[in-house]
């Protein structure tokens, strides 16, 4: 799958008469720059010299190198998202199976890549001392912690759990999306992903029996799911 914060494709310069291009290209270059030598290498020069515009233009279209960092933090969120949301749009699911397309898309090729993994660790470990990249990297985002609550909640409901199990459940899943990015990021070579999504299974099943043991809720099922709704999504654009 392409890697969706790749911006590998060859730049041309950008218009001197267009903003939206240089600004583009500015953000392009924060993210070129941080996923190939890391966040304290994203100086101002290394930034300009990579898009390939004068310095002047960073305090033009941002007002200074905080505010360009942010914003890229912005669009690599931005862009997560939006995969996420073409990745897991597969109808009126059971909501085991809403459940398991989040972990599967999260531990796609498409969202959990060398250079993705990258930048998210970088813009992860400066979010606590810069404001403006915390607004964007935390792993209780709350479009993500509803969509998990919900389909938790009626789980949990139809197996006559309580909703502290599904509160719990929510919580739990995240904190296991996040340690197998971790895991990735220390280990790519030998990362497996069925291996990381049947993982998280395993855990919820342990909560939800009935509904985790369910061979629907497979990574191989779910993942040709999320596959058939990002190549629909990608069709009606």
């Amino acid at each position: 799958m392409k890697d969706i914060t790749s911006t590998k494709h060859r730049r041309r310069r950008p218009a001197k008469r267009d903003p939206e291009a240089s600004r583009q290209a500015l953000i392009d270059a924060t993210l070129d720059t941080i996923a190939e030598s890391g966040l304290t290498e994203a100086s101002v020069t290394n930034i300009i010299h990579r898009a390939e515009l004068s310095r002047g233009m960073v305090h033009l279209h941002f007002g200074g190198k905080d505010n360009l960092v942010t914003a890229a933090a912005k669009q690599f969120s931005e862009h997560y998202y939006s995969k996420m949301d073409r990745m897991t749009d597969i109808g009126d699911a059971p909501p085991a199976v809403r459940v398991m397309a989040i972990v599967v898309a999260d531990l796609s090729e498409t969202l959990l890549s060398p250079r993705g993994i990258k930048i998210w660790h970088a813009f992860r470990g400066a979010a606590s001392s810069h404001p403006g990249i915390a607004q964007y990297t935390s792993t209780q985002d709350e479009r993500l912690v509803q969509k998990l609550r919900s389909a938790f909640e009626e789980i949990a409901g139809e197996e006559g759990a309580s909703a502290t199990l599904a509160e719990d459940a929510t919580h739990g899943t995240l904190a296991l999306l996040e340690g197998m990015w971790v895991h990735y990021l220390t280990d790519m070579e030998n990362f497996s992903r069925v291996w990381a999504m049947e993982l998280v299974r395993r855990f919820l099943a342990g909560l939800f029996p009935i509904h985790f043991l369910d061979p629907a809720t497979s990574a191989k099922a779910i993942s040709g799911r999320c596959q058939t709704a990002s190549n629909r999504s990608q069709l009606g654009q």
